[in-house]
């Protein structure tokens, strides 16, 4: 199969890259520094030279601050991007898949939310994702939305890098403990999309890793696993940590819908286990 995949360079993108290229898929790839997705002939010549037969669209704008400050720009990328993709990928006949986010809601739920709970987003990144998700439905026929959320993965920087780094370094942690959602390994989410992939069944999806945790249970299970039990973190809320976007509160997802054609994530703290082995810093 012919896959072509936006984002390529990113942790996710190119993890989806490897998983693709094993299992013996023809996979090519364009990254912010090749392709400019908000510009709309570039987009469609592109797809048009590549003739994919899948198109999955990785990349994103995902400074969530950064999209607070500069809604245009987050809408621009993440929604009018989205749909240049989606457009194009309908020309040639491609499906279309998503990479969407679990801040499309608005966290006041008092269960994980399913697939087909409304989105109401509260801050301009879960916005202009949103905005994405609008447009690849209605541009393409056959288009898969992933959505996930608190992603981490090797190389870069993340929530397990910042909370280790600070540790390591004796900086005084503080942590929040109302934002709940669903801590996400990379190289789970990404065998999770190329099997709903491979299936051609068109909707909408959840792929996170199983069960919820706060930030602050995220970094305490981190930290207690990584020789550092004894090292305080000061529980706060999310009132005491200023920023410029907004969170949603209690956004986990229950990956419901693809649980229901066999696609099942293992729980986050498995996940986090395998990450911190292959680092090298498990300690049980």
């Amino acid at each position: 199969m012919r896959v072509w995949i936006t984002g390529a360079n990113g942790r996710l993108g190119s993890r989806l890259m490897q998983v693709l290229t094993q299992v013996g898929h023809n996979v090519a790839g364009v990254d912010v520094e090749t392709l400019d997705v908000t510009d709309w002939v570039a987009v469609r010549a592109a797809v048009r030279t590549s003739r994919p037969e899948v198109v999955i669209h990785a990349a994103a704008w995902t400074d969530v601050d950064g999209c607070a400050r500069e809604p245009e720009r987050a809408y621009r990328q993440n929604g009018l991007g989205a749909g240049n993709v989606a457009a194009a990928s309908a020309e040639v006949g491609a499906m279309m898949v998503y990479i969407s986010t679990n801040e499309v809601f608005d966290g006041q739920a008092e269960r994980p939310y399913w697939e087909y709970d409304a989105p109401r987003p509260i801050n301009p990144y879960g916005a202009s994702k949103w905005a994405g998700e609008q447009m690849v439905m209605r541009a393409s026929p056959r288009h898969q939305i992933v959505r996930t959320a608190w992603l981490f993965a090797h190389g870069g920087k993340n929530f397990i890098q910042s909370i280790l780094g600070a540790a390591q370094a004796g900086k005084p942690l503080r942590v929040v403990t109302d934002e709940i959602a669903n801590p996400t390994y990379t190289d789970d989410l990404a065998t999770a999309v190329v099997q709903l992939m491979l299936m051609e069944r068109a909707g909408v999806y959840h792929a996170v890793n199983a069960g919820a945790a706060s930030r602050y249970d995220f970094a305490r299970y981190v930290l207690d696993h990584t020789g550092h039990a004894q090292t305080p973190i000061e529980a706060i809320t999310h009132a005491d940590w200023a920023r410029p976007s907004t969170p949603p509160l209690r956004c986990a997802l229950d990956n419901h819908a693809a649980a229901s054609v066999g696609v099942t994530l293992r729980p986050w703290q498995a996940a986090v286990e395998a990450f911190l082995r292959r680092e090298g810093l498990w300690v049980g």
